[in-house]
């Protein structure tokens, strides 16, 4: 392979890092939106895919500010980050997006399936058509702190891992397994052949979660927030338990209810 000749900034080069692309090459390079791109912003989303490497790292953009955090990271992953104004962040992910200075543009993670699951805590969480990509992102750093060993989505009625949740999840995708079915029922079925006691979480359980039946593995199914676990959803699982609260409100948004219910169920199984 012919060696690139070396930069004509001596400085970077002595440093063992390569210089950035200057805004002025940089604006308006972005990648048009499609199905095989991901955009990631904010620091812990970029360091995170920088960090684990699971995926195809295209681009990443950095502004002058956000630059000298990153660097590091960026060369290790081999990539040459180019220099962008805030402004060109705004305008590509919107002025809401808290983007700290930071965009990385990749290909989606490599797809998994239940047979790729490794059982270390012996959980998986199951969501059924939870949309709202804050609640599916915070869900996905509860079952990073848990030691979740994945959460299974479906293919339809399920967010984008990209942009919001990614930011949501706070490095979190980068770092469990997810795995997209295209029936949940059926991966129900499939993980009870695999020995998963499988638990429905509802506030109108008909059981309480810290006195049902647990046993691992096991198979946590949460429901969207309105319309809760489907039918045949409900249908598939062993048991569906509640948590009891103390309070007068009896219910939770379903990402504070699933931190919830896995420190209950980790102190019970372990």
């Amino acid at each position: 392979m012919t060696r690139r000749p070396p930069p004509k900034d001596r400085s970077a080069h002595e440093r063992g890092r390569r210089a950035p692309i200057p805004p002025s090459e940089a604006r308006g390079t972005f990648r048009p939106a499609s199905p095989d791109l991901v955009a990631l912003y904010g620091a812990h989303p970029v360091r995170a895919a920088l960090t684990a490497r699971k995926r195809k790292l295209l681009t990443l953009y950095a502004t002058e500010t956000a630059l000298p955090r990153i660097k590091d990271l960026a060369a290790a992953a081999g990539l040459e980050p180019r220099l962008v104004d805030a402004r060109d962040l705004d305008r590509r992910l919107g002025a809401e997006a808290v983007h700290q200075g930071l965009l990385l543009e990749a290909r989606p993670l490599p797809e998994a399936d239940i047979s790729d699951i490794v059982s270390v805590s012996g959980i998986v969480l199951a969501l059924d058509q939870i949309t709202d990509p804050h609640n599916v992102g915070a869900i996905l750093r509860t079952a990073c702190a848990f030691n979740v060993d994945a959460v299974i989505v479906t293919e339809r009625h399920s967010p984008e891992f990209s942009g919001a949740l990614a930011k949501a999840a706070s490095g979190a995708l980068e770092l469990v397994t997810i795995i997209s079915v295209v029936n949940l029922a059926r991966a129900l079925d499939d993980l009870a052949e695999r020995g998963y006691a499988r638990i429905g979480l509802d506030s109108e359980g008909a059981e309480s979660l810290s006195t049902v039946a647990l046993s691992k593995p096991l198979a946590l199914a949460l429901g969207a927030e309105g319309k809760g676990l489907r039918r045949l959803t409900r249908e598939r699982c062993d048991a569906v338990a509640r948590l009891d609260l103390p309070g007068p409100i009896k219910s939770l948004n379903v990402s504070n209810a699933c931190a919830a219910a896995l420190s209950v169920v980790t102190m019970r199984v372990g």
